[in-house]
């Protein structure tokens, strides 16, 4: 029904009438509103509080009040995080009017238009939390933890008033200066600590200072992997003389218990593996000083061994744990090292891993794959953890180490069809895996990329062999079958050489490395990526070359450090052997995301990203050629192609030069011949 203008303005005086009638009226709650006409006769309704409440213009935009434009329909959440050691960082939901005018009133608030974030200083963070209090429960800011309140606010002992004369003056004297500064570290920590150095740079030394500074607590348990138990016993009988040999066992099966349990023993030293098989007796000792060495080998809280040494370091007054990549690929890897340090710190894994390993639910339990907050996990690292120094900053004198992809030449790879068709299956299902599945298809993606770059791989071994300036070098790969292939390349070229993989006995791992590092006919080590990345001092070399790859950079990290340490003289070049369509193309780009996470905790300083390209160069050969001679090997030195009577004067002593050896009918060609027999082999 429609309304001519007169009915509309009829009807219009009569509601402003009948309001007018209920304002005057002395019980209406509406009686201290004002009405005034505008010019034109309308009405225009003006503020007024009416029993405590406030009215307003339908037509008038309301007045900005805090209070009362808070988001009612979806709560605001947000969380708090330390971005320094001095200022923390708001990160929220969505845009919040009442939130950005307290930020805005906080005497140290910075915007930043990079990241569209507030941060603000840590002394203005008691008054964040208490403005922000009444705005709940529409508005919920994550608080900073109390742990990290309390690293942030107590009084840290200052290292440099530490006095290091309780140390024994053997070892003391033979410190270099950063690492007297680890030493202090560790003690200004009450013992219980992480040194994380760059792998080369004296761990065991400031690890032997720090437990002799705690003499006082001892016996002293050493916990280490199966190949360097007898390396720690030679260090402590070398730096530490006051402890007798006889007061220094090692824990290697049962029929060591015994001298174990015996109260004059001093110091065990003790594999992880063998942890697991006699806890209670290491338990019942009461150690009261405990080195862990190759700590990340306890990143799995669920591993026997780890449960294990929890037990047994309970009770210890100091643990020291010795790592040169604490981490080797995420932060959830750290959990059980720092509980190790401080059992009470972070409260739960739950705890740690949602607020550091961006930890979620799912249906198959915790997935704490991720990473978040990490600029927060370092500070708590550095300040009540762990020191961690680097060779560019502490050895100015060490040669600079450079890196190279060298991308195999496709013709040398063993490809067929089938070949092409299965991996690029396998590429497929690695990709479309769910996250629980994806390692398992990445390892058989891996395995049979071994296969097909193997031919390539021995190629280049022997253009290496070649290659001008090339002395000593190392060889590393993960499956047994490209360890073999390599070997046979070396014998074919009359290269003598050392192998250490996972069957070499502990007690020979030191005579071949004795060998490679003095013997100069000894030009190459053929190592296992996994069983002997670690441990190692071969700084002789000055090539390293990776057959293959591994997920974790840590592990490559640290195979390379076995060249470029404390000791290396001259520069130290590290190729890495990769080719295309095999699970290369997945392994290289994910070491790099890898690496990031670890740059941002400040566990590694390594980047793959600026590494040089070269080619592999190309020929006419499809095919490496082996001999079809067969070793016996029992006419050679274990690990090595020598044979046990080809040389006499390997290691030089009393002053006698190999140069002075006679020479053998036997011996190996000399490097031109060596030569000549390549070019009438590639022909």
């Amino acid at each position: 029904m429609s309304c001519s203008k007169e009915e509309i303005e009829r009807k219009r005086l009569a509601a402003i009438q009948k309001r007018q009638t209920k304002l005057s009226s002395p019980n209406s709650p509406l009686r201290n509103l004002s009405i005034s006409n505008t010019t034109q006769g309308s009405p225009s309704f003006t503020a007024q509080n009416i029993n405590g409440r406030k009215l307003y213009h339908p037509y008038k935009k309301p007045e900005i009040n805090d209070s009362e434009n808070i988001p009612v329909t979806k709560v605001v959440s947000g969380t708090i995080y330390l971005i320094s050691e001095s200022r923390f960082e708001v990160n929220l939901s969505e845009f919040c009017v009442p939130l950005i005018n307290i930020f805005k009133s906080l005497p140290s608030k910075c915007y930043d238009a990079n990241t569209k974030l507030w941060n603000f200083s840590i002394d203005d963070y008691e008054q964040l939390i208490s403005k922000v209090a009444p705005l709940a429960p529409h508005v919920v800011l994550g608080p900073l933890p109390a742990y990290v309140l309390k690293v942030i606010r107590e009084n840290a002992t200052d290292p440099n008033t530490i006095d290091l004369s309780p140390v024994e003056a053997t070892l003391r004297n033979k410190l270099m200066p950063f690492q007297e500064d680890g030493v202090r570290f560790g003690i200004a920590h009450r013992g219980r600590c992480m040194i994380a150095d760059d792998m080369g740079l004296g761990k065991t030394f400031q690890a032997l200072a720090i437990a002799s500074y705690y003499r006082h607590n001892w016996p002293l348990l050493i916990v280490t992997t199966s190949s360097m138990r007898d390396t720690w016993q030679n260090k402590v009988y070398e730096l530490l003389p006051s402890v007798p040999l006889m007061n220094i066992a090692t824990l290697s099966s049962g029929k060591d218990t015994q001298l174990v349990a015996d109260k004059q023993t001093e110091v065990v030293i003790v594999s992880y593996k063998i942890t697991t098989m006699h806890t209670d007796l290491l338990k019942s000792k009461h150690f009261g000083v405990i080195i862990l060495d190759e700590s990340h080998h306890l990143k799995s809280n669920k591993s026997q061994c780890t449960t294990a040494l929890v037990r047994v370091c309970r009770g210890a007054a100091r643990v020291l744990l010795l790592s040169g990549t604490p981490a080797l690929s995420r932060p959830a890897e750290l959990y059980t090292q720092l509980l190790l340090i401080d059992n009470k710190f972070f409260g739960s894994y739950t705890e740690y891993g949602k607020r550091y390993c961006a930890g979620r639910q799912t249906n198959f339990g915790w997935d704490m794959s991720g990473q978040s907050n990490l600029a927060e996990l370092q500070i708590l690292l550095q300040k009540k953890f762990l020191i961690r120094r680097t060779k560019e900053q502490v050895l100015t004198t060490l040669e600079s180490k450079t890196r190279e992809t060298v991308l195999l030449d496709d013709s040398l790879l063993q490809f067929s069809k089938e070949d092409q068709q299965e991996l690029s299956q396998m590429a497929d299902t690695w990709r479309t895996s769910r996250p629980a599945d994806k390692q398992s298809a990445l390892i058989t993606y891996f395995n049979e990329s071994a296969r097909v770059k193997t031919p390539a791989i021995c190629k280049y071994i022997k253009q290496v062999i070649k290659e001008e300036g090339v002395g000593k070098f190392l060889v590393f790969a993960h499956h047994r079958s490209v360890v073999r292939a390599v070997c046979a390349v070396l014998d074919d070229l009359s290269t003598r050489y050392i192998c250490i993989d996972g069957h070499t006995p502990a007690t020979t791992r030191a005579d071949l490395v004795e060998r490679f590092q003095h013997v100069s006919a000894c030009r190459c080590a053929v190592l296992s990526l996994t069983a002997a990345g670690a441990g190692l001092t071969l700084t002789a070399a000055n090539l390293v070359l990776f057959a293959e790859l591994h997920w974790n950079p840590g592990m490559l990290t640290q195979a390379e450090s076995r060249a470029h340490r404390i000791g290396s003289s001259g520069g130290v070049r590290v190729r890495y052997l990769l080719a295309r369509n095999t699970a290369d193309d997945f392994i290289w780009p994910m070491l790099q995301n890898k690496l990031d996470v670890l740059n941002n905790v400040g566990l590694s300083g390594d980047t793959f990203k600026d590494t040089a390209m070269t080619h592999q160069g190309n020929n006419n050969i499809t095919q490496y050629l082996t001999s079809n001679h067969i070793k016996n090997k029992n006419d050679y030195i274990p690990g090595t192609n020598i044979r046990k009577n080809s040389l006499q004067c390997d290691i030089p002593r009393n002053n006698i030069t190999e140069t002075e050896c006679p020479k053998n009918e036997d011996s190996f060609l000399e490097h031109d011949q060596d030569d000549d027999l390549l070019a009438n082999m590639e022909l």
